[in-house]
């Protein structure tokens, strides 16, 4: 008689959360110098501020790559970092014909953005949240679906500005650095 071993399928991500950690840390740094560098241009659409609305989506994109990669058989995790590298890159796609339009085209697309991205973050912080240090995640996936929103509503008003936006990237870049802080104690305690 045969004896037969199987291996439980893991419920949670197999992701090290030290790859993690270093990931959510260069989130935060890279949004803080973004929003500071947009802050400064903010009020009309220029060379600098038009590189960086392109690049946010496609360094979002990148690090879904990076994730992605770290993410060992996680398959409820890998579909929707797959979903976020597509809506990033069509994104930074949509964003740089956007330019050409102005500051509430830009808005629009950033707004749909915001949304779908926040949903997906969302649904990636669910799955993740047994690894620990997913609530901001978690919070940060909401606030940015309802950002979206707003985004999208600013662009109809008069004085549109991208002020905003920088305060949407710092605000997420928050987020990040307090994921990482949470899964360093996570990790430390286990």
């Amino acid at each position: 008689m045969d004896t037969v071993v199987s291996r439980p399928t893991p419920t949670a991500p197999a992701t090290s959360p030290a790859a993690l950690r270093k990931l959510y840390l260069l989130r935060f740094a890279f949004a803080a110098v973004w929003a500071a560098l947009l802050f400064s241009t903010a009020d009309e659409l220029g060379p600098l501020s038009g590189v960086l609305l392109v690049l946010y989506p496609l360094f979002d994109a990148a690090c879904a790559v990076v994730d992605l990669r770290s993410t060992r058989g996680a398959d409820g995790v890998t579909t929707r970092l797959w979903a976020n590298i597509a809506l990033s890159v069509l994104t930074g796609i949509a964003l740089a014909v956007a330019l050409a339009s102005g500051i509430p085209a830009v808005l629009r697309v950033w707004g749909v953005w915001a949304v779908t991205a926040g949903i997906a973050q969302l649904a990636v912080g669910l799955v993740r949240r047994r690894m620990g240090g997913q609530w901001p995640m978690i919070a940060s996936g909401t606030i940015s679906a309802l950002a979206g929103v707003s985004f999208f509503v600013q662009a109809g008003k008069d004085g549109a500005t991208l002020m905003n936006l920088a305060g949407y990237a710092l605000l997420g870049g928050l987020f990040f650095l307090a994921s990482a802080l949470r899964l360093d104690s996570t990790h430390r305690r286990s």
